[in-house]
């Protein structure tokens, strides 16, 4: 895959900070394989019990559906709105392509999360010309190829690059010069410095400060006194002031997945069927990134929100289910009786390594060769007809109550 611009010339020299964002990625996503419900009010989740919004339309949006919301309060607001079940790991392999259409652009990619990076185009405006043309080639590249839409913020700096291109959404392109950053910012209302959360908002209204011009115009000392460290931070951010560079991503140090129950489970048959469905999802993924995992970590959170995660190594590297599904039944086994039912749990592959290249250690046991060629032809036929078309037969009827599952990957910048 390769992107390419014929002519270069003189834009904004210093606007070379680019933040790219997906929009509505899951939703998006999901509406490649359902495009009669393009227009429609989507939303991406679980219909059910506790779970959340991962992700809404637009159309959705404008009822006031918000990604995080629960999805009870979603359906009350759009309750026409079409509910669509996640899939995770057609998602990663999206994400995978997006990034790799910005590895096209320049090598100085940071990637903070599935759906959005800042890349530093500084290296690459002889080749493919002014940042503008640049952002709108990303924009035609991800919409050509991958049928989905991003919106690109433009500036001199990661901070007011983020703000263009939440500004931009949907589907837009939006370029601050770097002379008028400042005359720009001073328009924004407090909330859109990085930091000003809603508790700091409160105090900084109390001061009569509203928006970014506002702080810009307040002394740091009284800002230090009200805020602490952030009074510095945010002053320098009100005056377009973020040195911080694009920072290409590490590799990211664990995979997971975790599922929330609708009603508090205490049966042990329940808890390893959903460690099978976890560790499935997780290997899967680990496959699909080319990846192998050393350490495997289980999380429970008890029916009174405590929480506690026990964790062990592995003999060897691997992407098999099998072997972390047993892994996690024997860190399971460990804890002994529990003092509470369970209301969440969770499995995370740690301690990755690259897969690709890599010679598989051999064993044995034959067993472990014959449950990886099982799972990797389960990852061609699934990848084929869709996920989950083939599953253990001991998930073919879900567990009692489980309301929603979340996958994630953790970056080392989160």
């Amino acid at each position: 895959m390769s992107i390419r611009s014929d002519s270069a010339g003189p834009e904004d020299a210093e606007c070379t900070i680019l933040h790219v964002d997906m929009d509505a990625f899951y939703v998006s996503v999901e509406l490649l394989s359902r495009p009669d419900l393009r227009g429609k009010a989507v939303i991406a989740g679980s219909p059910s019990g506790r779970s959340v919004v991962l992700s809404a339309s637009y159309e959705a949006r404008r009822f006031g559906v918000r990604s995080a919301m629960p999805m009870a309060t979603a359906m009350r607001l759009c309750p026409h709105a079409v509910i669509l079940e996640p899939h995770h790991q057609r998602y990663a392999e999206v994400s995978a392509s997006v990034m790799e259409i910005f590895g096209t652009i320049t090598p100085l990619v940071e990637q903070l999360s599935v759906d959005e990076a800042f890349l530093d185009v500084s290296g690459s405006l002889r080749r493919l010309g002014p940042p503008r043309r640049i952002g709108e080639l990303i924009r035609s590249t991800i919409a050509r190829e991958l049928g989905i839409t991003a919106s690109v913020g433009i500036a001199s700096t990661k901070f007011v690059a983020k703000i263009a291109s939440t500004r931009a959404k949907p589907d837009g392109l939006l370029l601050i010069p770097a002379a008028q950053t400042v005359e720009y910012l001073h328009t924004l209302p407090v909330s859109a410095l990085w930091g000003v959360g809603t508790k700091t908002q409160e105090v900084l209204a109390r001061l009569g400060i509203r928006t970014v011009e506002d702080v810009a115009r307040t002394p740091v000392s009284v800002l230090q006194r009200t805020l602490g460290a952030t009074g510095t931070h945010v002053h320098r951010l009100a005056w377009g002031k973020d040195p911080r560079p694009v920072t290409v991503s590490r590799q990211e140090k664990s995979i997971g997945a975790e599922e929330t129950f609708a009603s508090d489970i205490a049966d042990d048959d329940t808890l390893r069927a959903e460690l099978l469905r976890l560790s499935h999802r997780t290997a899967s993924r680990l496959r699909s990134a080319q990846l192998r995992t050393s350490g495997i970590s289980l999380k429970l959170r008890y029916a009174d929100f405590s929480t506690l995660t026990r964790s062990r190594r592995l003999a060897e590297p691997t992407d098999s289910a099998h072997a972390v599904y047993v892994a996690a039944c024997q860190l399971l086994e460990s804890l002994g009786e529990r003092p509470l039912s369970v209301r969440l749990i969770g499995i995370r592959a740690e301690k990755l390594e690259s897969a690709a290249g890599s010679a598989h250690q051999l064993t044995i046991d034959r067993q472990d060769d014959n449950w990886r060629l099982a799972e990797q032809a389960l990852d061609r036929v699934n990848g084929k007809f869709g996920a989950s078309m083939i599953i253990p037969a001991r998930l073919l009827r879900p567990p009692s109550g489980t309301a929603n599952g979340e996958a994630s990957n953790e970056p080392s910048n989160g």
